[in-house]
């Protein structure tokens, strides 16, 4: 998948790490390139740049893929509010299988990890890691005894990335970013949210 030029539908993200996580998934299930993954540098970014995108010429598609954080109601409202302005009514929770809502502009939303918890990507890549794969084990216990003594220096709501990425260290090739840890088939996305998130991936651009 590339970043050229902007097509009329497009799926805006946080971050470079979910622009490839995504990437990586499309290009497994052999998914059309019918629109553009938009790295928005951050949450406040996207939030920012989302009542332009539904001003833009040509636009016919819009997706979000959002963190629900440590907070998925208040995120949950907060994005509510937004969309209200722009004439588009969201539920009043997230849809378990992601949310679309037909328009004018056609608009989607999956919060990070699955629509229903509190969470990141990081906590939607953990779904993907091997059915109970002794690594993951191993490093979620090293982290609780590190937390236990007060030696962690990542704040405790950033334990999913602190876990993952510490899984991801002692794989074949030490430190693989997560999307080429798709790829690599460290992760295995044939699970129930993989499938479940590409479907909805689908039904939004199709």
């Amino acid at each position: 998948m590339s970043t050229k030029k902007e097509l009329p539908q497009i799926l805006l993200v946080e971050g470079n790490d979910d622009q490839h996580v995504i990437w990586a998934l499309l290009e497994k299930y052999a998914i059309p390139e019918t629109f553009s993954v938009v790295d928005s540098k951050g949450i406040d970014n996207l939030f920012i740049q989302l009542p332009v995108r539904f001003k833009q010429s040509g636009i016919r598609t819009i997706g979000i893929i959002i963190d629900a954080d440590t907070d998925i109601a208040g995120r949950w409202q907060h994005l509510k509010g937004l969309l209200a302005a722009q004439g588009v009514a969201l539920p009043d929770f997230p849809t378990p299988s992601g949310t679309i809502v037909e328009g004018n502009i056609k608009f989607g939303v999956w919060v990070m990890p699955n629509n229903q918890i509190s969470g990141m990507l990081e906590d939607f890549i953990r779904f993907l890691v091997p059915d109970k794969d002794p690594l993951l084990a191993m490093a979620d216990s090293i982290l609780n005894s590190i937390e236990q003594q007060q030696l962690n220096r990542y704040n405790p709501i950033h334990k999913s990335k602190a876990l993952i990425h510490t899984w991801l260290a002692w794989q074949e090739d030490p430190g693989t970013p997560m999307g080429l840890a798709i790829t690599k088939k460290y992760l295995d996305s044939d699970v129930a949210i993989a499938q479940a998130f590409l479907d909805w991936i689908i039904a939004l651009f199709s």
